[in-house]
C-alpha cells in the first residue's frame, strides 16, 4: 500500500529495504508472516487513468498540380511581342552607354507595362499604404503576407509593411490552338 503523501523510494533505497526484509524474515518467523499476508492481501485498484485525447486528425496531403509550361511560355512570347524582353535580357550590356540602356529600359518598360494592363487584372495584396504599422493575427495568410527582419515567437505579429504585395484578380491570355507550339517565343526573322 502506498500512503500519497510519502514520496516512493528510489531505486537503490529499494535494495536496502530488500535486503532487509529478506534477513529480518530469515531470522523472524512472525516478521515472514506479516510479509506473507502483505503479499496476500488484495491490492487497491488502480486509479482511473484518464483516456488518452484523441489524436489530432493528420493534415490532408498536399497535391502538387502540373504545370503545363504552355502559360508561361505564351506570357514570355507576349513580353518578347510588346516589350522586347527576351531581346533585352539576352544583350550584353556592357558595350552601350548607360544612355541608350535607359533608353531601351524605357521601351522595355512601356511594353511590359502594356502586357499586364492588357492580359491581367493586378491588386494589392494589402490595402495599407507602405511604411503603416499593421498587426498580423493569428492564421494570417502565409503565401500572401512574407515576414522579414527579426521574426521570432508566434502571432499576432506587429510590424511596419514595407511592400504591398501584388495579386493577380484576373488573367486573361489568348487562346491558344492546338498545334501552336508555345516554345517559340518569337520566330526567326528573315528578311528579303
Amino acid at each position: 500500500m502506498t500512503n500519497s503523501s510519502q514520496p516512493l523510494p528510489s531505486f537503490f533505497s529499494r535494495i536496502s529495504i530488500a535486503i532487509g526484509a529478506f534477513f529480518r524474515a530469515l531470522s523472524d518467523a512472525e516478521y515472514a508472516a506479516r510479509l506473507t499476508r502483505i503479499d496476500d492481501a488484495p491490492q487497491p485498484a488502480a486509479a482511473p487513468v484518464a483516456p488518452a485525447p484523441a489524436p489530432a486528425p493528420a493534415p490532408a496531403p498536399v497535391t502538387l498540380r502540373v504545370a503545363t509550361p504552355d502559360a508561361a511560355l505564351q506570357l514570355l512570347s507576349l513580353f518578347q511581342r510588346e516589350a522586347r524582353l527576351i531581346d533585352f535580357t539576352q544583350e550584353n550590356l556592357s558595350a552601350y552607354s548607360d544612355a541608350d540602356i535607359g533608353a531601351a529600359a524605357r521601351v522595355v518598360h512601356e511594353g511590359c507595362a502594356k502586357v499586364l494592363k492588357e492580359h491581367f487584372t493586378i491588386q494589392p495584396v494589402r490595402s495599407e499604404a507602405e511604411g503603416s504599422r499593421i498587426e498580423l493575427p493569428e492564421g494570417f495568410d502565409a503565401a500572401a503576407v512574407r515576414l522579414t527582419g527579426n521574426v521570432v515567437g508566434k502571432a499576432p505579429f506587429k510590424g511596419t509593411l514595407s511592400h504591398r504585395g501584388w495579386r493577380s484578380a484576373e488573367v486573361r491570355l489568348p487562346k491558344l490552338a492546338e498545334a501552336h507550339d508555345a516554345s517559340i517565343l518569337a520566330p526567326a526573322e528573315v528578311e528579303l
